[in-house]
């Protein structure tokens, strides 16, 4: 099982504007073939785009984060649908109000985790894949919302489970060890190959490791990277995507 978690970058600006990265991001998509991927800081236009362009192997859950429908940046997991089936799916906002499109405590910006249950058609496993973008501001929120996440994310304890996102924090950051704490191993660190890349380079610039594949009940993890692909000499986004490679 192949995991991918890829912040697109919402719009950019001159030669990084979201129209021109398109065909980058889908060249780094089909290139790794994720049996799941979650992208974050995905505007409506980006939803289309990569579920038009992907459709024959792609499709996904999600809503926008403005109003559970299409409005406001997604946080979807996409699936391969030739080898998986949605048995039960999950979408809730991190929040006082988890139920409906709304701001958390001290929260910049409304924020989502979207996800389901899964079948494997061939061994009819499940599975459960959740993608998330924590605030970027308010302390308060990452924190309440990583707590939200590992409380709705409890019915699936004895199920293998991936959650993966934009956690705008790093591995010694109070909210990482909130995850860590609580039953879930970030892939890297006991991947049996991996590298130190970070996954947000700004185009280039400071960098940092804020984007994470956690994983619960999967113990066996082959390989974790940073994907650091330009084609063309060309940033597809601020961000690399992580690889996570599990058996």
């Amino acid at each position: 099982m192949r995991i991918m978690t890829f912040n697109v970058l919402c719009s950019g600006r001159n030669e990084h504007q979201w129209c021109r990265r398109q065909p980058l991001v889908r060249y780094v998509i089909k290139k790794y073939m994720p049996d799941f991927f979650g992208i974050q800081e995905a505007h409506y236009g980006w939803m289309k785009y990569l579920s038009g362009q992907l459709k024959d192997m792609y499709t996904y859950v999600g809503v926008g984060k403005d109003d559970g429908k299409n409005s406001g940046e997604f946080s979807p997991v996409f699936y391969r649908k030739d080898k998986y089936k949605v048995t039960e799916r999950l979408d809730f906002w991190l929040s006082e109000t988890p139920d409906k499109p709304s701001l958390g405590w001290d929260g910049a910006e409304n924020r989502t985790c979207s996800g389901a249950l899964f079948e494997n058609l061939a061994t009819g496993e499940s599975v459960a894949v959740f993608n998330t973008h924590l605030d970027h501001i308010g302390e308060v929120a990452q924190h309440k919302g990583a707590g939200l996440i590992l409380e709705n994310l409890k019915k699936y304890d004895n199920i293998k489970t991936v959650l993966m996102g934009d956690f705008n924090v790093t591995p010694d950051s109070e909210i990482y060890k909130i995850f860590t704490n609580g039953g879930f191993d970030d892939a890297r660190t006991i991947a049996r190959e991996s590298d130190d890349i970070n996954s947000f380079h700004w185009f280039g610039g400071s960098s940092k490791m804020i984007d994470f594949v956690f994983v619960k009940n999967i113990k066996n993890v082959s390989k974790v990277i940073t994907a650091t692909d330009m084609p063309g000499g060309k940033y597809p986004s601020d961000h690399y995507p992580v690889v996570a490679d599990t058996e």
